[in-house]
């Protein structure tokens, strides 16, 4: 009798406490989100403006529930059709397949394009009018991956599976093709990248010391 009612009581509470777990996993990611567009967009006045009004933060929640489908193949027409909805309300195009980490953010996001095989790692920025697209019509691993930390600058372009390391900076309307390592800045058509001048320099605070990423 005990165990039937062990059994009665997994069946009923588990579905429960699985729900409750990923409510719970939800809360905590859109709260970091909330926490990263905090940090890095002066004009984020509060949490509450944010969440209600930031088109990259909406485009980047609805991408993880159409990602979430994209794995189940016969989910796959209403991933894209969440991502297509997300695109007509956000500007944003991100394409369900495409693997996004941690505390992402996109300020402003009008125009943003993420292709299918793109990876982002953790605490990535973008600026509006990014391109991570692809240079091949194969069915390959044909975009970018950004490594950890990674700010993007307006309108830059990153075509093809190429690599940007860990704390790399890609500035304003540059196109890159070619890898990018941890570290470097990145700026130009098409991109070279070099190093910040002293050791200790934000990598960060030097992209903004360059001339060629306002042109």
């Amino acid at each position: 009798m005990s165990l039937t009612r062990n059994l009665v009581s997994r069946m009923l509470v588990g579905p429960v406490a699985g729900h409750r777990s990923v409510l719970a996993r939800a809360r905590a990611g859109i709260r970091e989100d909330l926490d990263a567009a905090m940090h890095r967009d002066p004009a984020a006045t509060s949490r509450w403006v944010v969440l209600f009004t930031s088109a990259g933060l909406h485009a980047i929640w609805l991408h993880r529930v159409s990602h979430a489908l994209w794995g189940t193949r016969a989910a796959r027409p209403l991933a894209r059709l969440i991502a297509y909805v997300s695109r007509a309300v956000t500007g944003v195009e991100i394409h369900p397949g495409a693997t996004l980490g941690r505390r992402f953010f996109i300020d402003h996001g009008m125009g943003v394009v993420i292709g299918e095989t793109a990876e982002v790692g953790d605490d990535v920025m973008l600026y509006h009018q990014v391109t991570l697209g692809g240079r091949s019509m194969e069915r390959v691993k044909r975009h970018p991956t950004l490594g950890n930390r990674v700010t993007v600058g307006a309108g830059a372009k990153i075509l093809g599976p190429v690599y940007v390391g860990d704390d790399a900076q890609i500035g304003a309307n540059s196109v890159v093709v070619k890898d990018v390592p941890a570290g470097a800045i990145a700026t130009g058509v098409p991109a070279v990248y070099r190093f910040p001048e002293a050791p200790d320099e934000d990598p960060y605070d030097a992209l903004f010391r360059d001339p060629a990423l306002f042109i």
